[in-house]
């Protein structure tokens, strides 16, 4: 399942807002349309993001390249400050633009026709890329999972959250394709039930035994023995090894540690902000309050009253097992393991 590709001129997304009842792929040439695409979740799931984020600055490129050199650098800066502003917390969007800036600034003052091809071969090797990563870190991942595991997962980090195949739900697959009789239990994730819709669905889809449960329920089960390993996706991880994942994340890892249960995070190194210090200084992404006070329109919550709807959490290191990447899994102490994926 591919949720962004580009074809026939236009980058396709599944909209994900209408899943599971309804499979829609819309199609988009304008990179402001791609932005709002972000901001609204039409795509979402870090990985997906920065695929998404650089097919639209090509877009971006290939509607200014009519334009002289300079003019054509100043439209592609906005454009790229732009897709930045749509989403805070992901920092594959970050790096994707960032990855396709680099490719601008070696193409130096090659004609805007030039550089927004260049641009359209680096935006196919970022969703290449993603692709190959999540099958190295299925392969890595999935020696963590044991025959006859049953495991939670939390929000969805699937092939919905990326070019194709998973990171976390890319480790159960993987274990699943292995011959491993293993089920999982899925979170529904409130407030925008990415569980229910999204992980539910693909997971069913696949064929691999799952059961919905709401968040609260979580604890419980862990108490009861049902459920062996924790396996999550992230949207930062920092280098001493704290995680920005979907709000709900950090209670989960918070019950797997009391009951003893391996906590896991699947996740590409293009997640990982070498550059910042600790879960301390990630920014939190605060969503429309109608996300909370209303379920697909109709309203839950009475007027008048206050809202908080925090998009993420941090989980801190102490609370993870391990960290599966495509390049290996990385185990504690995190502070010095992870910048060693920086050298490699």
């Amino acid at each position: 399942m591919r949720p962004v590709y580009f074809e026939d001129g236009e980058l396709k997304l599944i909209d994900q807002t209408l899943l599971p009842t309804e499979e829609i792929i819309r199609g988009y040439t304008d990179y402001r349309k791609v932005g709002e695409a972000i901001v609204t979740m039409v795509v979402r799931g870090a990985p997906a993001i920065g695929v998404t984020a650089a097919y639209a600055v090509y877009l971006a490129a290939e509607e200014f390249s009519n334009l002289p050199t300079g003019a054509f650098g100043e439209k592609m800066k906005e454009a790229c400050d732009y897709l930045r502003g749509t989403r805070p917390t992901a920092v594959n969007l970050f790096w994707a633009i960032d990855r396709m800036e680099k490719v601008m600034e070696k193409a130096g003052q090659q004609q805007p026709a030039a550089i927004a091809a260049l641009l359209r071969q680096e935006a196919d090797a970022v969703c290449a890329e993603d692709i190959a990563m999540c099958k190295a870190m299925g392969s890595h991942g999935e020696k963590l999972i044991h025959h006859g595991d049953t495991i939670l997962t939390h929000c969805n980090a699937g092939s919905l959250a990326t070019a194709d195949y998973g990171t976390a739900l890319g480790v159960i697959r993987a274990a699943w394709e292995a011959g491993k009789n293993i089920s999982v239990y899925a979170d529904e994730t409130r407030p925008l039930l990415q569980g229910a819709r999204l992980t539910a669905y693909e997971l069913h889809k696949d064929g691999i035994p799952v059961t919905l449960i709401t968040d609260n329920m979580a604890g419980w089960m862990m108490k009861q023995g049902k459920i062996n390993c924790v396996v999550v996706g992230a949207d930062r991880i920092t280098r001493n090894g704290d995680v920005a994942n979907k709000i709900g994340t950090y209670s989960v890892s918070i019950l797997a540690k009391e009951h003893h249960i391996p906590f896991y995070v699947a996740a590409p190194t293009s997640t990982i902000d070498f550059n910042m210090l600790s879960g301390d200084d990630i920014v939190i992404e605060e969503r429309p309050h109608d996300e909370i006070s209303h379920i697909k329109g109709q309203q839950i919550a009475p007027d008048g009253i206050r809202f908080e709807n925090p998009a993420f959490d941090v989980t801190p290191h102490q609370n993870i097992a391990a960290i599966i990447t495509e390049k290996g899994v990385v185990y504690p102490p995190y502070y010095r393991n992870i910048p060693k994926l920086r050298q490699e």
